[in-house]
């Protein structure tokens, strides 16, 4: 039987400090570590390979573009974020981590010192893509894009190839739902950054 995902409520006995977090996702490689806000542990399997494939395609997209338009840095899921409420989100698309690609304005990553970008990066992503696989929870999937945008995030997709669907969360407003779109594209917060979806459809 595969894991898919396990939660430890470690208080009242432990709570993690950020170098015993960073400690335990370093001696266990195989697996994806999450800290909630309330200190809990989430324990999670790696991704099976067509995931782990349009994983791999979403991240080179955003990377691809930023490298054209130098307009910040982008990272893939293995990435972990300190959130201002607490939770420490290693990036990944979805309830097999935390987001798999996600992207922060050039002005908020040189705002952070040296020592800060080489550890979990205590910030909330500008932009943040989850993409479902075929073990989430798609009410976990929602909770977590939420997080992000009540911590400060400008923009999330949550891609669902189960329903065909992408739901977009912007902060003040209600989820726009799109059903199999393709190209996907935000102005506003990505200029001239368009995702093609075409091999998760198909």
């Amino acid at each position: 039987m595969q894991l898919t995902s396990l939660t430890l409520n470690l208080k009242p006995a432990l709570e993690l400090t950020d170098e015993q977090f960073e400690q335990i996702c370093r001696a266990n490689r195989d697996l994806r570590f999450e800290r909630t806000s309330q200190g809990e542990l989430i324990v999670m399997s790696p991704t099976g390979g067509e995931t782990g494939n349009w994983n791999s395609g979403l991240t080179g997209q955003l990377w691809f573009w930023n490298q054209q338009k130098k307009l910040g840095k982008s990272f893939d899921s293995s990435t972990g974020f300190k959130l201002p409420n607490g939770a420490t989100r290693p990036l990944r698309y979805l309830r097999s981590s935390a987001s798999d690609a996600t992207w922060v304005q050039q002005d908020r990553w040189d705002s952070l010192t040296p020592e800060q970008k080489k550890k979990f990066i205590p910030l909330c992503p500008d932009f943040v893509i989850e993409l479902r696989s075929p073990t989430d929870d798609l009410e976990d999937a929602r909770a977590k894009i939420r997080e992000y945008l009540e911590n400060g995030a400008s923009l999330g997709w949550l891609i669902n190839p189960q329903d065909q669907q992408v739901e977009i969360y912007r902060p003040g407003q209600p989820i726009e739902i799109l059903d199999r779109p393709n190209p996907l594209s935000e102005e506003t917060v990505l200029p001239e950054f368009i995702l093609d979806l075409r091999e998760i459809w198909n």
